[in-house]
Order: structure tokens, then sequence, then C-alpha cells
């Protein structure tokens, strides 16, 4: 049993089940496998746009144009994810977490497979890159609402001492969307370069519906997060969340945010744009690029679950900063790596970023966002942490990197020296925040 402070000041009892408890066990999966289906579809999208958007939706364009505008469509999806925190976030403070976590599974499940069914630019002219572009739209929405929620029911169920680790299945569960997306990608991949932009590349998409569905039976026999059921108050009396998310705590906001973006630039810049750069500068094989995908994201989920247990032994900060030093060490050395053309040095780049920077980072970060609010706005203020990163730090990597590389002329130095800068942006970010690993999250005020 763990205490909490109703509004009132009087002490409320929540039962907290350890995590082999089996309904603990299945809050866990629903928040893993939920996240990873989410996730498969949005990074299913990333894939496509790196190597298929700019030759189906953005013909008649120089090569350089359509893979900048394949990108674009790629940032707009990353915009709308902070408009989607908010907007769910706003209703799962409001009226719980589990629903608002099925409305955004079906979002994103629908939208993916309207995408795969989508005619190209030569059939239907430019009615197909709109509407592509709407779909990534609702994709960012879904997806905008998919994490907090997947996170805060895992944390909220757990005992104190545990939480970090909790939080982290679904932490856990974007890289394994992403390796599940990426191999789906890559099976297909080797099908004549023809036949993967004719039709290829479509089926991933539309096996999206039937993992939905998978998701939504294991989603429903959840229970209601114990810490929203313990607020005293009325669903209709409360303000609204983001309003006091903005005027009471502006600075967990921004310092989270920084810190946060550091974890994404290194899935903007070596999971989207550098897939890119070595199969279409570097002329390296477009499958065994995809493989290699696969195995940095395996190795993410390995580091998330490693740097969440540890996280809460040492501590969230201990732990991220890290992860946040290794990544400004490693920037220019990664990219050196990239420049040289070589599979097994892009493999090692990849590696590094994913295993031991994106990894150690992310690994405690849904914690810590947690921690930074109390219960009656956490779902806002998570998501708006969580999206607000991905959004600066993976949504508009891939077309600010390929601008410095041509500023650079063709060199990556200018790109790795900005990538290393916003490492230690986010170290300093991190020293402003306080240890949240004991914080008691049933407090009124944090």
């Amino acid at each position: 049993m763990t205490h909490l402070k109703t509004s009132a000041g009087q002490s409320a009892e929540i039962a907290v089940p350890s995590l082999n408890d089996p309904h603990m066990r299945r809050i866990l999966a629903s928040s893993f496998i939920g996240s990873a289906i989410e996730f498969y579809d949005f990074i299913l999208y990333a894939t496509a746009a790196s190597l298929v958007f700019n030759k189906v939706f953005f013909v008649n364009q120089s090569p350089a144009v359509a893979l900048f505008a394949s990108f674009a469509t790629l940032a707009v999806g990353y915009l709308a994810r902070p408009l989607g925190g908010i907007i769910f976030g706003h209703y799962g403070d409001k009226l719980g977490r589990k629903g608002v976590l099925i409305t955004s599974m079906v979002m994103m499940g629908v939208a993916s497979t309207i995408i795969g069914l989508l005619p190209p630019t030569a059939q239907v002219g430019v009615i197909a890159p709109i509407a592509l572009i709407t779909l990534r739209i609702i994709q960012g929405l879904a997806v905008g609402g998919e994490w907090g929620g997947a996170m805060l029911m895992a944390l909220e169920h757990a005992p104190k001492e545990r939480r970090g680790f909790a939080a982290s299945f679904a932490n856990m569960g974007g890289p394994a969307g992403a390796v599940l997306a990426t191999l789906a990608v890559s099976a297909v991949s080797t099908l004549p370069t023809e036949q993967f932009l004719a039709w290829g590349w479509r089926i991933p998409f539309i096996a999206s519906l039937g993992l939905v569905a998978i998701g939504l039976v294991i989603r429903l026999k959840v229970t209601e997060s114990p810490l929203f059921l313990a607020l005293e108050d009325k669903a209709e009396e409360r303000k609204i969340p983001l309003l006091q998310v903005l005027t009471k705590y502006p600075k967990s906001v921004l310092m989270g945010t920084l810190v946060g973006m550091s974890s994404y630039t290194v899935q903007g810049l070596m999971t989207v744009w550098a897939i890119s750069y070595v199969v279409e500068e570097a002329g390296m094989d477009r499958t065994a690029v995809l493989n290699i995908k696969a195995v940095g994201a395996t190795l993410t989920i390995v580091a998330v679950w490693f740097a969440a247990r540890y996280s809460d032994r040492l501590g969230r900060r201990p732990v991220m900063m890290f992860g946040i030093l290794a990544g400004a060490v490693l920037a220019l050395p990664m990219m050196w790596m990239l420049q040289l053309g070589e599979l097994w040095l892009f493999a090692i780049a990849l590696f590094l970023a994913n295993g031991v920077v994106q990894g150690t980072i992310f690994g405690p970060f849904g914690a810590f966002t947690a921690e930074l609010f109390p219960t009656r706005i956490r779902y806002t203020g998570a998501s708006l942490v969580y999206q607000l990163s991905s959004t600066l730090g993976a949504g508009f990597t891939p077309m600010i990197v390929t601008g410095l590389v041509l500023l650079g002329g063709g060199s990556l130095w200018i790109a790795g020296a900005v990538w290393a800068g916003v490492f230690l942006v986010a170290a300093l970010a991190m020293r402003s925040i306080k240890e949240g690993k004991d914080a008691d999250l049933g407090a009124e005020h944090m």
C-alpha cells in the first residue's frame, strides 16, 4: 500500500501491486505493446520518407528537392505531436488515462492503413501529397497522446522504488516498434526496385490495422490509474490542465524539453537522415542498412532496460547525464564514421548512437518527465515535454542536417559540431532540475 495527501489534507491509501503481480504484468505489457504499435506506424513513415515518398509522391522534382519535401512531411507529423499531447493530455487529466489511449491507437491504425492505400502522384496528381500530409498530421496527433498515457498507466500503478523501470516499458515500446517497422520495410525492400516502389512498401502500412486490433484487445483489459482515481475533486471542477502547466511549471517544461531534445536528435539524425545519406550518397545496400538500423533499435531497448533500472537506484539525473555527455563527446566521431562511407563504420556509429547515447538518456526519461508534475496535470505536462522534445529534436533534424551538409560543401563536420552543442545545452538544462526519484507523486504540489 502507498499513501497520498488529498486536497483536503486527508491521507488516502492506494493498493500498489508488485511488478510480478499478474495485473501489473498486464499493465506493463499494455504499455509496451501499445507504444510499440503506435511507434511502428510512426517510424514506418519515417523510414518510407527516407526511401520511398520522394519517388512516389514528390515526382517531377530534382532528387534533393524531392527528398527535402519528403522530410518536410515527416516534420509535419512531429509538429502535430505537441498538439496531440495537449489534446489527449487534457482529456487524460480530466477523464482518465485509459479511454484516450484506446482512441489514439485507433486513430493511428486507420491513418497508417490509408497511407498504404494512397495512389501515387502520377495517378491522381496533387491530391496524393495533400492526402499524405493530412494523414501524417493525424498520425502525429495520435502518437502525441499515446506515450504520456502509456507511460503513466505503468508508472502510476507501480511501487515507488520501481516506477522508473515501470515507466520505461512505454519507452522500450518505441524502439521495439522501430525494429518491427524497419524489418518490415527491409523484408519488402528485397523486391526489385520497381515492384518495391509500386506496391511493396505499402504492405507494412496496411498490416498495421491487424497490429492495432491486437493492441486493443490487451489495452481494454487494463484498469484505470489508481492515482487518477484517488483525485478528490471532480473532473468538471478542475482548471484547464495546459494553463496550469504553463503558468505554474514553465521551468519544468522548458528544461525538460531541452534535456529530451538530446535523445531525439539521435533519432532524427542517425535513424532517419543518415539512412538516406548512406544509401543515396555512399551507395550502401538498402537492405543491409535497414537491417543494421533494426539491430541499433534493439540495442536501444536493451540500453533503456538497464538505464531505467539503474535510475531507480542512482537517480534519473546521473544516468541521463552520462548519456548526454557521451553524446557530446561522440558526436563528431560518429559523423566522421558516416562520411567515410563504409558499411561497418556506419554500423558502429549507429550502435553507439542508439545503444550508448539514446538508450541511456531515454531509459529514465518517462519517470523523469512524470516526476516534474503533480497527478492532476501530469498527463498534459509529461506529454507536452515529451512531444516538444521529439518535435524539436527529431522532427526538424533531418531537414536541418541536410542544410548543414549543403553549407559544409558535403562535409559533415558542421552538422557534428551543432549536434555536440545540442548535448551540451541539454547537460546545462539537466543541472537545473532537481532529482525526482524519491518524489511523492501523490502530493498536490511538486
